[in-house]
C-alpha cells in the first residue's frame, strides 16, 4: 500500500508540475479527490489519464494535437468540486474526467453544462446523474447504484439466506443511494425484512448508538452504503462489541484502504466490486505501463474505468475530427471505442455499455479481497 500511494502522489506531482497548454492541445481536466481521506479513489484516475496521454502523444497525438492532463483536487467535497470545475472551465479544458464522488459530481455538473463541456466519470454511480436527463453532457464508464443495490439485496437473500437486515448509510448521495436501492429491492423481493434503516455521519467517531439499535432490532446482517472511512469504523466497533453478523457493503469500500483501516475486523466482509478486467489485453498493457511509471502494479480503484474514459473521449475527438462540444457529443453517442473495459458504446443517457461494466461480489479472505464464486 505504501508503494501504491508513493506512486499515486508522484503521479499527481508530475501532472501538477506540467507547464501551460501548448497550441493545438487537447487539455483533459481530471477532477476528483487527490488529497484527504478519499485520495485513493481519485489519484488512480490521474494516473490513468496521464498514461493514456503519454501513449497517444508518443503515437503522434490525436489529429495532430498533443494531449495534456490538468488535475484539480476536490477532496470529494461538493463545495471544492465547484471550485475545481470553475478552474478547469477558466483554463479552457477540452473535456473532463471526473468527478469521483457522486455528490461532488452533482455539484460540479451545472458549471460544465453552462460551459458546454463533456464530462465523463469513472466512478460516480448515482443514477439520476444520467437518468434524469438534466445533464446531457455527462457520461460514465461505471454501472449505477440501481444495479448495485439490488446486487447486494440478492446476495444477502440468496447466498447468505439472511431474513432480517439492518441497512446503514453515510447520508451522502452515493451511500444513501446504494442503501435505498438495496432496501427497495429487498422489500420488492419479500425475502429479507429491513429491520433498521438509518444514516450516520462518516466523520462520526462513536457508532455505539446505531450498533445498539442493530442489536436490538435482531438484525442477522448489516448492509453499509458509503465509503471506507465509515465502513471501517462501523465494522471494527461492531466486532469489538462481539457482533459477528455478516457485513455487506459497496464498491466504494472494496479497496485496500478498508483492509488497512479495519485490519483483522475486515475478515469475512462482503462488498460489491467492479468486474475483474485483468484478463483484458489492453488492461494488462496499462498495468505494465503503470508498473514502469510508478513502481507498482497496484493501479488502485477506478483506474481501469478512468483509463477507459480517457480512451473513449479521445476516440470521440479522433472520430469527430473536432474538439467542439456538439461534435464530441455526437461521436460519443454514435461511435464505439476500444478500451480496457472492452468495446464501449454509450446509450442515449450517457451510460456505458460494455462487457467490463458492472458489479461482482467480493469477500475479504486472509486479508485480501477475493471474488466470491
Amino acid at each position: 500500500m505504501k508503494t501504491l500511494m508513493k506512486g499515486l502522489v508522484l503521479s499527481l506531482a508530475l501532472v501538477l508540475g506540467a507547464g501551460p497548454a501548448l497550441a493545438d492541445t487537447i487539455k483533459i481536466g481530471v477532477a476528483g479527490a487527490h488529497s484527504g481521506d478519499l485520495a485513493s479513489y481519485g489519484l488512480p484516475a490521474v494516473n490513468a489519464a496521464k498514461l493514456v496521454a503519454e501513449k497517444v502523444n508518443a503515437q503522434g497525438g490525436v489529429n495532430g494535437m498533443m494531449v495534456e492532463v490538468q488535475a484539480e483536487d476536490d477532496q470529494c467535497k461538493p463545495e471544492m468540486a465547484t471550485n475545481a470545475a470553475t478552474k478547469l472551465v477558466s483554463d479552457k479544458a477540452t473535456v473532463i474526467i471526473g468527478h469521483i464522488c457522486s455528490g461532488a459530481t452533482k455539484a460540479a455538473l451545472p458549471i460544465y453544462k453552462a460551459a458546454n463541456l463533456v464530462v465523463m466519470s469513472p466512478s460516480a454511480t448515482n443514477p439520476p446523474l444520467t437518468k434524469s436527463g438534466e445533464f446531457p453532457n455527462f457520461f460514465r464508464t461505471i454501472a449505477t447504484d440501481d444495479e448495485q443495490g439490488p446486487a447486494l439485496a440478492a446476495f444477502a437473500a440468496n447466498k447468505l439466506n439472511l431474513k432480517k437486515v439492518a441497512i446503514i448509510h453515510d447520508k451522502g448521495d452515493y451511500g444513501k443511494g446504494v442503501a435505498e436501492f438495496c432496501k427497495a429491492a429487498m422489500e420488492k423481493a419479500g425475502k429479507v425484512k429491513v429491520v433498521l434503516f438509518e444514516g450516520i455521519g462518516a466523520d462520526q467517531v462513536d457508532y455505539a448508538a446505531v450498533i445498539q439499535k442493530i442489536k436490538q432490532a435482531g438484525a442477522e446482517g448489516v448492509v453499509y452504503g458509503g465509503y471506507h472511512p465509515g465502513a471501517s469504523k462501523l465494522i471494527s466497533q461492531m466486532r469489538k462489541k462481539k457482533i459477528a453478523i455478516p457485513f455487506l457493503t459497496d464498491e466504494g469500500v472494496q479497496g485496500p484502504d478498508f483492509l488497512k483501516l479495519a485490519g483483522n475486523d475486515a475478515e469475512g466482509a462482503y462488498a460489491t466490486g467492479l468486474i475483474d478486467v485483468s484478463g483484458n489485453a489492453m488492461y494488462k498493457a496499462a498495468a505494465e505501463a503503470h508498473q514502469k511509471a510508478f513502481g507498482t502494479a497496484e493501479t488502485g480503484l477506478f483506474f481501469a474505468q478512468a483509463y477507459a474514459a480517457t480512451q473513449s473521449l479521445l476516440n470521440a475527438i479522433d472520430k469527430a475530427k473536432s474538439t467542439k462540444y456538439e461534435d464530441i457529443m455526437k461521436a460519443l453517442h454514435t461511435e464505439t471505442a476500444d478500451t480496457c473495459l472492452g468495446k464501449i458504446k454509450f446509450n442515449a443517457q450517457g451510460d456505458a455499455q460494455a462487457e467490463g461494466v458492472g458489479f461482482s461480489v467480493y469477500q475479504v479472505k486472509n486479508g485480501k479481497w477475493e471474488l466470491n464464486k
